[in-house]
């Protein structure tokens, strides 16, 4: 026997009420994870700030500011984390569209700056080889303690000693003409010889230059971070994908109580 129209209305209402509620489900589970990402961000970008940063001033390239970047993206993920519970709580199909076109803005956002950062890693590594150069040659405790003070960091942190060995502090204007090397390049600064020194082979110093160090934790942490801005972006077209059903959905339902 066919359904009547009442009847008809009453199964789609039966049909789309499940459907809503399980979006609702997933969506929420979506938004924890969401809510997660934006926390790890700030994680990343607070260690940024303050573990690579003073790195980043010796560069010639000015990357200084991509820590507070990652730290303001991960605080709006965090309170759009919110909204996007309270849209999802509420069943507000006009909330979950807006939740929707701020996910899309992020997505774009993060799908940008993870493509920069593979491109621009080459450039990066070429700004910091000059500013090492820079700063060795200008570096000089007496009249400008600051800047000596972000190269003995550098070396003594990175247990590193000049841009490629340690024999280039033998050329730079604060060695004059002598074989000598700042104390921070010694492995015990309360008893380290540092002056005279051999060309090759001196012991008592780091003899591997902070270059190639400093390079590759630039690469590693760029490639991680890059990497997870690009997988973090697609994961939120699940997202906007979410809302939008949810949306549909509940308009859909309403229609149908009509």
């Amino acid at each position: 026997m066919p359904e009547t129209g009442e009847e008809g209305k009453m199964t789609k209402r039966m049909q789309t009420k499940p459907m809503v509620a399980c979006l609702k489900t997933v969506l929420m589970i979506f938004n924890f994870i969401f809510w997660a990402t934006g926390i790890l961000m700030l994680v990343v970008g607070i260690w940024g700030k303050l573990g690579m940063e003073k790195y980043l001033q010796l560069s010639t390239t000015n990357f200084t500011s991509a820590p507070y970047v990652l730290i303001g993206v991960g605080g709006f993920i965090v309170l759009l984390g919110f909204l996007g519970c309270f849209a999802t709580a509420k069943g507000n199909t006009a909330l979950l569209y807006i939740y929707s076109f701020f996910l899309f803005i992020i997505f774009v956002a993060e799908l940008a700056a993870g493509i920069s950062g593979f491109i621009f890693r080459g450039k990066l590594q070429d700004g910091f080889g000059d500013g090492l150069d820079k700063a060795l040659a200008a570096y000089n405790p007496s009249t400008d303690k600051d800047q000596a003070k972000l190269v003995d960091d550098l070396q003594s942190q990175l247990k590193c000693c000049g841009k490629e060995k340690y024999s280039d502090w033998f050329t730079q204007p604060w060695a004059g003409g002598k074989n000598n090397v700042p104390l921070s390049c010694c492995k015990d600064q309360k008893n380290c010889v540092h002056d005279n020194l051999p060309a090759a082979n001196a012991t008592g110093i780091y003899t591997v230059g902070c270059y190639k160090l400093v390079v590759s934790t630039i690469n590693s942490n760029l490639g991680i971070i890059g990497g997870s801005a690009v997988g973090i972006a697609f994961f939120q077209v699940i997202g906007m994908l979410l809302a939008c059903c949810l949306a549909r959905n509940i308009n859909q339902h309403k229609y149908e109580m009509v």
